[in-house]
């Protein structure tokens, strides 16, 4: 009989999700919080932007609210619109990949449990182990053996669309509440300043936040994330001035 073609998402690596030993669901949430802290940067980042550029051009406090709102709200419809969409298509490509091997399951499960075998020996067993391996796991779940093993797919684990969409909106709207908040409540002759100082912190400690959960250099992704968040809001204050004087 001749091998069925690799599914592209077996090529998985050392503590991803489907290898054996590993705990996709602790990483799965790793993923989640580090999706989450990134939502609520990009919502400190645009809103600041947006209000910060808005307080170049006018004093008044009612323009700013309206400025800092309105793209508050767009920004997390357009977060959880995009993050719906592209988990649907995640989930629509998981769920045809476990029904194309429930499919093969029943039809050749000879060959499944070969192939599963060959898997675990790539991985370091040896032929002995594997097959015994092998036999234990398909009769105990044979679809979520090859799900995890070949597929790096957690059967119980599909992702859901609508609670990804509402946790990027949430984290969004947490981010952007921030500088709305300082811009609005602090004086109005250091609003400005007070709102830049905080974004500045704030953004350190996502950058910090991120880069941990990331397991990447904490120092460069600080800065990285603080030098962006004061080009952002020192561009857009430098528009909104010049285009203040015009007005």
């Amino acid at each position: 009989m001749t091998p069925k073609a690799r599914h592209p998402a077996s090529a998985t690596h050392p503590g991803e999700p489907g290898q054996p030993g590993t705990s996709g669901g602790v990483r799965g949430r790793l993923n989640w919080l580090r999706a989450g802290v990134m939502g609520a940067n990009d919502g400190v980042v645009s809103t600041a932007g947006l209000v910060v550029g808005v307080a170049g051009a006018t004093t008044d406090q009612g323009s700013i609210a309206i400025a800092g709102v309105s793209g508050l709200v767009s920004g997390a419809i357009s977060m959880a619109a995009g993050e719906y969409l592209s988990t649907s298509t995640q989930r629509d490509s998981e769920l045809a990949m476990l029904d194309t091997e429930r499919r093969e399951l029943a039809e050749q499960p000879e060959a499944e449990r070969d192939e599963l075998a060959g898997l675990l020996v790539e991985r370091g067993m040896s032929e002995e182990v594997a097959r015994e391996a092998a036999e234990q796991m398909m009769a105990r779940d044979p679809l979520a053996a090859h799900a995890r093993v070949e597929l790096g797919i957690d059967p119980d684990d599909i992702t859901n669309p609508w609670a990804a969409a509402f946790a990027s909106a949430i984290s969004f709207v947490t981010g952007a509440a921030l500088p709305l908040l300082v811009i609005l409540l602090a004086p109005d002759d250091t609003r400005v300043l007070i709102t830049v100082l905080s974004v500045l912190v704030a953004l350190a400690i996502t950058g910090f936040t991120s880069a941990t959960l990331g397991y990447a250099p904490r120092p460069r992704a600080v800065v990285r994330n603080v030098v962006g968040g004061a080009l952002a809001m020192g561009i857009t204050y430098a528009i909104g001035s010049a285009l203040g004087t015009q007005v």
